[in-house]
């Protein structure tokens, strides 16, 4: 066992830790999907709740890198039509957070990206049929990103959703969904640290030592990303997904 500040770990919780900060950075400069695999892997560490505060922190700093690169590329428009009902979300997923236990949390959670996936997958074969963009549609997709992000670090899907409904460029989608995420993602942080006290002085040192992690898996995720065609990169995502959301359900 190792002692990093008031956390017992083993050599192999130790190594999934960084994995899953390697996974974190690459999801968050592209390669949608990643991110989400990474929840399911340190919930075995730490547990449900505690880990998404652990996890807090990990994915701003991704944030930073991917905002860092892709700044340039955001949609500001589809940006602050979601902010408000994504904040919504987050007090709700504060409330109802505290209420329920992994098991739980674990369903709504499964539940979420099967039916977000069908409708990507919906969309995707039905070219000719495109959802409207409608001011119900950012605000049913807000709540739920900001619901499902303040309660397992979940919101992946619903952004990418909100994105292909939108049909955004490769390079805008990655920029708009990078300033959204380090945008909401420092805005849970008081509830994190006040409300359910998931954010410690310990578990935000063991948060830092994972920086190198995640800045070699930004620069994976850029790498990759450079190397999907544009005619490809929206399945990606909605495979990238799938395995992401088949993963949570085994583990």
């Amino acid at each position: 066992m190792i002692t990093l500040f008031t956390f017992q770990l083993s050599h192999v919780e130790l190594l999934l830790l960084f994995t899953v900060a390697l996974l974190i950075g690459m999801g968050k400069t592209g390669v949608h999907g990643t991110g989400m695999a990474a929840v399911p892997v340190l919930a075995l560490v730490f547990g449900g709740k505690l880990s998404s505060g652990i996890m807090l922190p990990i994915l701003c700093i991704a944030d930073i890198f991917a905002v860092v690169y892709y700044h340039r590329h955001a949609n500001w428009s589809h940006l602050l039509r979601i902010f408000p009902w994504a904040a919504l979300g987050v007090f709700a997923g504060t409330y109802i957070g505290d209420q329920i236990d992994d098991e739980i949390f674990r369903f709504i959670m499964g539940f979420t990206i099967l039916i977000s996936l069908s409708i990507m997958v919906w969309q995707e074969r039905s070219r000719a049929v495109r959802v409207p963009n409608l001011f119900w549609l950012a605000a049913v997709l807000g709540i739920l990103g900001g619901f499902t992000t303040m309660v397992g670090n979940l919101a992946g899907s619903m952004m990418a959703l909100y994105l292909l409904t939108m049909r955004l460029p490769k390079l805008e989608f990655i920029g708009t969904a990078a300033w959204f995420f380090l945008i909401i993602n420092l805005f849970k942080i008081p509830f994190h640290v006040y409300i359910w006290e998931t954010i410690t002085f310990d578990s935000f040192m063991i948060d830092m030592i994972t920086i190198p992690a995640v800045g070699l898996g930004a620069v994976l995720g850029i790498y990759v990303v450079k190397k999907i065609p544009e005619t490809y990169y929206r399945w990606f995502i909605i495979a990238t997904t799938a395995m992401a959301s088949a993963l949570m359900v085994v583990l």
